[in-house]
Protein backbone atom coordinates (compact mmCIF):
# COMPACT_ATOMS: atom_id res chain seq x y z
CA UNK A 1 0.00 0.00 0.00
CA UNK A 2 1.53 3.27 -0.88
CA UNK A 3 2.40 5.52 2.24
CA UNK A 4 2.23 8.75 3.52
CA UNK A 5 5.28 10.52 4.76
CA UNK A 6 4.40 12.55 8.07
CA UNK A 7 6.33 15.29 9.72
CA UNK A 8 9.50 13.74 10.89
CA UNK A 9 10.18 11.68 8.21
CA UNK A 10 7.88 8.45 9.92
CA UNK A 11 5.16 6.67 7.23
CA UNK A 12 2.05 5.93 7.39
CA UNK A 13 -0.48 3.73 5.47
CA UNK A 14 -2.62 5.97 3.21
CA UNK A 15 -5.81 4.43 3.98
CA UNK A 16 -6.90 3.30 7.80
CA UNK A 17 -9.60 2.66 9.72
CA UNK A 18 -12.25 5.47 11.14
CA UNK A 19 -14.31 4.11 13.78
CA UNK A 20 -16.81 6.80 14.61
CA UNK A 21 -20.70 4.79 15.85
CA UNK A 22 -18.51 1.67 16.42
CA UNK A 23 -18.90 -0.12 19.87
CA UNK A 24 -22.29 1.25 20.28
CA UNK A 25 -24.06 -1.81 19.97
CA UNK A 26 -23.82 -4.92 21.62
CA UNK A 27 -25.43 -7.23 18.81
CA UNK A 28 -22.32 -5.75 16.56
CA UNK A 29 -19.44 -5.81 18.56
CA UNK A 30 -18.09 -9.15 17.29
CA UNK A 31 -18.39 -8.01 14.02
CA UNK A 32 -16.66 -5.13 14.77
CA UNK A 33 -13.73 -6.28 16.23
CA UNK A 34 -13.42 -8.62 13.28
CA UNK A 35 -13.01 -5.96 10.73
CA UNK A 36 -10.44 -3.82 12.91
CA UNK A 37 -8.43 -6.80 12.85
CA UNK A 38 -8.77 -7.75 9.49
CA UNK A 39 -7.83 -4.16 8.42
CA UNK A 40 -4.62 -4.68 10.07
CA UNK A 41 -4.13 -7.85 8.66
CA UNK A 42 -4.66 -5.93 5.33
CA UNK A 43 -2.35 -3.49 5.83
CA UNK A 44 -4.73 -0.60 7.24
CA UNK A 45 -2.61 -0.26 10.02
CA UNK A 46 -3.64 3.47 10.95
CA UNK A 47 -6.91 3.06 13.46
CA UNK A 48 -8.86 6.16 14.28
CA UNK A 49 -11.32 6.73 16.87
CA UNK A 50 -11.76 9.68 19.89
CA UNK A 51 -13.15 9.86 23.30
CA UNK A 52 -16.49 11.69 21.52
CA UNK A 53 -17.19 8.46 20.12
CA UNK A 54 -19.92 6.37 22.06
CA UNK A 55 -18.83 8.80 25.39
CA UNK A 56 -15.50 6.37 25.06
CA UNK A 57 -17.58 3.33 24.37
CA UNK A 58 -15.51 3.38 21.01
CA UNK A 59 -12.13 3.56 22.55
CA UNK A 60 -13.31 0.41 25.06
CA UNK A 61 -13.92 -1.82 21.62
CA UNK A 62 -10.63 -0.18 19.86
CA UNK A 63 -8.34 -1.49 23.05
CA UNK A 64 -10.19 -5.06 22.74
CA UNK A 65 -10.02 -5.36 18.95
CA UNK A 66 -6.27 -4.65 18.68
CA UNK A 67 -5.37 -6.86 21.96
CA UNK A 68 -2.38 -8.94 21.09
CA UNK A 69 -1.34 -6.38 17.71
CA UNK A 70 -0.86 -3.38 19.49
CA UNK A 71 2.31 -1.92 17.86
CA UNK A 72 1.46 -3.40 14.86
CA UNK A 73 -0.78 -0.06 14.52
CA UNK A 74 -0.62 3.48 14.12
CA UNK A 75 -2.98 4.56 16.82
CA UNK A 76 -4.98 7.69 16.73
CA UNK A 77 -7.30 9.81 19.03
CA UNK A 78 -8.48 13.07 19.77
CA UNK A 79 -9.71 14.95 22.52
CA UNK A 80 -12.70 17.40 23.09
CA UNK A 81 -11.75 21.27 22.83
CA UNK A 82 -12.87 21.31 26.36
CA UNK A 83 -10.08 19.11 27.31
CA UNK A 84 -7.51 20.56 25.20
CA UNK A 85 -6.12 23.03 28.53
CA UNK A 86 -2.62 22.95 30.29
CA UNK A 87 -4.86 21.38 33.34
CA UNK A 88 -7.11 18.98 31.44
CA UNK A 89 -5.15 17.33 28.56
CA UNK A 90 -3.36 14.83 30.45
CA UNK A 91 -5.90 13.49 31.87
CA UNK A 92 -8.08 12.94 28.97
CA UNK A 93 -5.21 11.40 27.26
CA UNK A 94 -4.75 9.36 30.55
CA UNK A 95 -8.61 7.72 30.29
CA UNK A 96 -8.20 7.35 26.76
CA UNK A 97 -4.70 5.47 27.33
CA UNK A 98 -6.82 3.42 29.54
CA UNK A 99 -9.81 2.47 27.71
CA UNK A 100 -7.21 1.60 24.68
CA UNK A 101 -5.55 -0.50 26.79
CA UNK A 102 -1.87 1.09 25.97
CA UNK A 103 0.83 3.10 27.47
CA UNK A 104 0.86 5.39 24.30
CA UNK A 105 -0.76 7.31 21.29
CA UNK A 106 1.18 7.76 18.06
CA UNK A 107 -1.23 10.62 16.97
CA UNK A 108 -3.17 12.65 19.54
CA UNK A 109 -5.49 15.21 18.01
CA UNK A 110 -7.39 18.21 19.35
CA UNK A 111 -11.03 16.92 17.75
CA UNK A 112 -12.21 20.80 17.00
CA UNK A 113 -11.31 24.60 18.00
CA UNK A 114 -13.01 25.43 21.33
CA UNK A 115 -12.47 28.18 23.87
CA UNK A 116 -8.48 27.28 24.75
CA UNK A 117 -6.44 28.99 23.23
CA UNK A 118 -4.18 27.23 20.60
CA UNK A 119 -1.14 28.29 22.09
CA UNK A 120 -1.92 27.00 25.24
CA UNK A 121 -3.13 23.48 23.62
CA UNK A 122 0.35 23.22 21.62
CA UNK A 123 2.31 23.34 24.69
CA UNK A 124 -0.17 20.38 26.40
CA UNK A 125 0.40 18.34 23.95
CA UNK A 126 4.23 18.99 23.64
CA UNK A 127 4.26 18.05 27.27
CA UNK A 128 2.83 14.80 26.70
CA UNK A 129 5.22 13.86 24.28
CA UNK A 130 7.94 14.91 26.12
CA UNK A 131 5.98 12.14 28.81
CA UNK A 132 6.62 9.97 26.72
CA UNK A 133 2.54 9.60 26.66
CA UNK A 134 1.70 10.42 22.87
CA UNK A 135 4.41 10.35 19.93
CA UNK A 136 2.84 12.84 17.65
CA UNK A 137 0.20 15.61 17.74
CA UNK A 138 -2.42 17.39 15.31
CA UNK A 139 -5.63 18.73 15.07
CA UNK A 140 -9.07 17.97 13.48
CA UNK A 141 -10.99 20.19 11.86
CA UNK A 142 -9.15 23.56 11.37
CA UNK A 143 -9.33 25.48 8.31
CA UNK A 144 -6.55 27.48 6.93
CA UNK A 145 -6.78 30.77 9.46
CA UNK A 146 -6.85 28.40 12.30
CA UNK A 147 -3.83 26.65 11.08
CA UNK A 148 -1.76 30.12 10.68
CA UNK A 149 -2.91 30.82 14.26
CA UNK A 150 -1.57 27.23 15.03
CA UNK A 151 1.60 27.44 13.53
CA UNK A 152 2.08 31.07 14.63
CA UNK A 153 1.85 29.18 18.35
CA UNK A 154 4.91 27.33 18.22
CA UNK A 155 2.49 24.52 16.60
CA UNK A 156 4.87 23.56 13.25
CA UNK A 157 5.54 20.09 14.76
CA UNK A 158 1.90 19.64 14.00
CA UNK A 159 1.60 16.27 12.20
CA UNK A 160 -2.17 16.39 10.70
CA UNK A 161 -5.19 17.96 10.17
CA UNK A 162 -8.04 15.87 9.97
CA UNK A 163 -10.79 17.38 7.96
CA UNK A 164 -14.46 16.82 5.83
CA UNK A 165 -12.97 15.79 2.60
CA UNK A 166 -15.00 13.53 -0.06
CA UNK A 167 -16.42 13.96 -3.64
CA UNK A 168 -18.92 16.08 -2.05
CA UNK A 169 -17.10 18.46 0.31
CA UNK A 170 -14.43 19.41 -2.12
CA UNK A 171 -13.72 22.99 -0.61
CA UNK A 172 -10.58 22.29 1.06
CA UNK A 173 -8.95 21.51 -2.58
CA UNK A 174 -8.77 25.82 -2.64
CA UNK A 175 -6.84 26.25 -0.05
CA UNK A 176 -6.32 24.27 3.24
CA UNK A 177 -4.87 21.35 1.31
CA UNK A 178 -2.39 23.65 -0.38
CA UNK A 179 -1.92 24.85 2.76
CA UNK A 180 -0.84 21.83 4.89
CA UNK A 181 1.28 20.22 1.85
CA UNK A 182 2.88 24.05 1.75
CA UNK A 183 3.59 23.14 5.36
CA UNK A 184 4.68 19.50 5.26
CA UNK A 185 1.58 18.07 6.69
CA UNK A 186 -0.87 15.83 5.90
CA UNK A 187 -4.63 15.87 5.74
CA UNK A 188 -7.02 12.94 6.71
CA UNK A 189 -10.13 12.32 5.29
CA UNK A 190 -12.64 11.45 7.71
CA UNK A 191 -16.21 10.27 6.20
CA UNK A 192 -14.96 10.13 2.49
CA UNK A 193 -17.83 7.97 1.40
CA UNK A 194 -19.99 10.62 3.36
CA UNK A 195 -21.15 8.11 5.91
CA UNK A 196 -21.80 6.21 2.97
CA UNK A 197 -24.80 8.27 1.28
CA UNK A 198 -22.39 8.41 -1.55
CA UNK A 199 -22.97 4.77 -2.32
CA UNK A 200 -26.49 5.85 -3.43
CA UNK A 201 -25.44 8.37 -5.93
CA UNK A 202 -26.72 7.35 -9.34
CA UNK A 203 -23.51 9.20 -10.94
CA UNK A 204 -20.97 7.77 -8.74
CA UNK A 205 -22.43 4.20 -9.21
CA UNK A 206 -22.62 4.95 -13.27
CA UNK A 207 -19.07 5.72 -13.25
CA UNK A 208 -17.71 3.04 -10.67
CA UNK A 209 -20.00 0.29 -13.12
CA UNK A 210 -17.44 1.60 -16.06
CA UNK A 211 -14.32 0.41 -14.28
CA UNK A 212 -15.68 -2.37 -12.38
CA UNK A 213 -15.62 -0.75 -8.90
CA UNK A 214 -18.46 0.05 -6.05
CA UNK A 215 -19.38 3.59 -5.95
CA UNK A 216 -17.64 3.07 -2.02
CA UNK A 217 -14.28 2.49 -3.66
CA UNK A 218 -14.24 5.17 -6.54
CA UNK A 219 -15.10 7.57 -3.62
CA UNK A 220 -11.90 5.97 -1.92
CA UNK A 221 -9.68 6.13 -4.94
CA UNK A 222 -11.05 9.58 -5.63
CA UNK A 223 -9.64 10.53 -1.94
CA UNK A 224 -6.31 8.82 -2.33
CA UNK A 225 -5.17 10.25 -5.47
CA UNK A 226 -3.57 13.20 -3.56
CA UNK A 227 -0.33 12.15 -2.07
CA UNK A 228 -0.94 13.91 1.30
CA UNK A 229 -4.28 12.49 1.56
CA UNK A 230 -5.06 9.58 4.57
CA UNK A 231 -8.09 8.78 4.20
CA UNK A 232 -10.02 6.73 7.08
CA UNK A 233 -13.59 4.95 5.85
CA UNK A 234 -15.32 3.14 8.64
CA UNK A 235 -16.38 -0.63 8.39
CA UNK A 236 -18.44 -2.52 10.56
CA UNK A 237 -18.08 -5.77 8.79
CA UNK A 238 -15.23 -7.84 7.23
CA UNK A 239 -16.59 -8.00 4.02
CA UNK A 240 -16.73 -3.99 3.99
CA UNK A 241 -12.92 -3.57 4.88
CA UNK A 242 -11.73 -5.82 2.11
CA UNK A 243 -14.09 -3.93 -0.51
CA UNK A 244 -12.32 -0.19 1.10
CA UNK A 245 -8.82 -2.17 0.93
CA UNK A 246 -8.92 -3.01 -2.96
CA UNK A 247 -9.49 1.00 -3.47
CA UNK A 248 -6.23 1.77 -2.29
CA UNK A 249 -4.29 -0.31 -5.47
CA UNK A 250 -7.04 1.59 -7.80
CA UNK A 251 -5.17 4.43 -10.13
CA UNK A 252 -7.40 6.56 -11.79
CA UNK A 253 -7.13 7.62 -15.45
CA UNK A 254 -7.22 11.16 -16.50
CA UNK A 255 -10.73 10.09 -18.54
CA UNK A 256 -12.24 8.99 -14.99
CA UNK A 257 -11.21 11.86 -13.30
CA UNK A 258 -12.89 14.22 -15.55
CA UNK A 259 -16.02 12.08 -15.42
CA UNK A 260 -15.82 12.86 -11.81
CA UNK A 261 -15.00 16.34 -12.30
CA UNK A 262 -18.28 17.28 -14.20
CA UNK A 263 -20.53 14.93 -11.60
CA UNK A 264 -18.53 16.47 -8.83
CA UNK A 265 -17.41 19.68 -10.12
CA UNK A 266 -14.93 21.61 -7.24
CA UNK A 267 -15.87 24.91 -6.12
CA UNK A 268 -15.00 28.03 -7.86
CA UNK A 269 -14.42 29.81 -4.79
CA UNK A 270 -12.92 29.45 -1.00
CA UNK A 271 -15.60 27.53 0.91
CA UNK A 272 -15.32 27.08 4.82
CA UNK A 273 -14.31 24.02 6.24
CA UNK A 274 -17.12 21.84 6.76
CA UNK A 275 -17.58 19.73 9.68
CA UNK A 276 -20.05 16.98 10.74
Amino acid sequence: MREVVIVGGETVPCLGQGTWNTGERADRRADEIAALRAGVELGMTLVDTAEMYGDGATEELVGEALSGIRDDVFLVSKAYPQNASRDRLERACEVSLRRLRTDRLDLYLLHWRGRVPLAETVGAMESLVTAGKIRHWGVSNLDVDDMEELVAASGAACVTDQILYNLGRRGPERELLPWLTEHGMSAMAYSPVEQGRLVDDVDLSEIADTIGLTAAQLALAWALRRSEVIAIPKAGTVAHVRENRHAADVELSAEVLAMLDDAFPAPRGRVRLEML
